[in-house]
């Protein structure tokens, strides 16, 4: 997965600019509440990236061990041919195969469990990704929303992008919390 960016920085600076020549004071608080939300965004966006990462290493693993299990499977299917063919023939099979054959059974169903389990923290991971992704957009959301109350001159706007800044810090919350 390609990483979640936040490309606000030149957005940022323009408030700066913005609020440093204002006659209204009320624009520097948009330039501290963008900075503030560029902040997290930026650790957001980490966080989304990490579970990101997690839930492909976990995949990764689940596969491999579904690749396992099929081995596992194959020697099985092969010592029963085996067996099957001796027991045509009128020989008796090899007591090692039979308990060769057992074990890959047990091997099998201990291979599966660890294979589910995988996917499972995998399938976690992802969703803790997608409510940080979220998150991330809500914080890009506000501080261009934030942006617009300053080149508008509305502060109405700037309540608009405090109101998605909050709903992008309920969504980081939530994803700190999920577990």
């Amino acid at each position: 997965m390609s990483p979640t960016e936040v490309p606000l920085e030149q957005t940022q600076e323009d408030l700066q600019h913005h609020a440093h020549g204002a006659a209204e004071t009320w624009i520097m608080g948009v330039a501290l509440t963008a900075a503030v939300l560029a902040v997290l965004a930026a650790v957001t966006a980490l966080l989304a990236e990490h579970h990101a990462n997690e839930a492909l290493i976990h995949q990764i693993q689940s596969s491999d061990q579904w690749n396992f299990y099929q081995a596992k499977s194959l020697k099985g299917h092969l010592l029963t041919t085996k067996t099957e063919l001796l027991a045509a023939l009128g020989k008796t099979p090899d007591e090692k195969d039979l308990s060769d054959q057992k074990r890959y059974e047990q091997e099998k169903a201990e291979i599966m469990d660890k294979a589910e389990q995988k996917e499972h923290v995998s399938e976690a991971h992802l969703q803790r990704h997608s409510v940080l992704a979220r998150g991330v957009t809500m914080f890009q959301v506000a501080i261009a929303i934030g942006a617009i109350s300053v080149l508008t001159k509305r502060k109405a706007f700037w309540f608009v992008s405090m109101a998605f800044g909050a709903v992008g810090a309920g969504f980081l919350m939530y994803g700190l919390l999920m577990g």
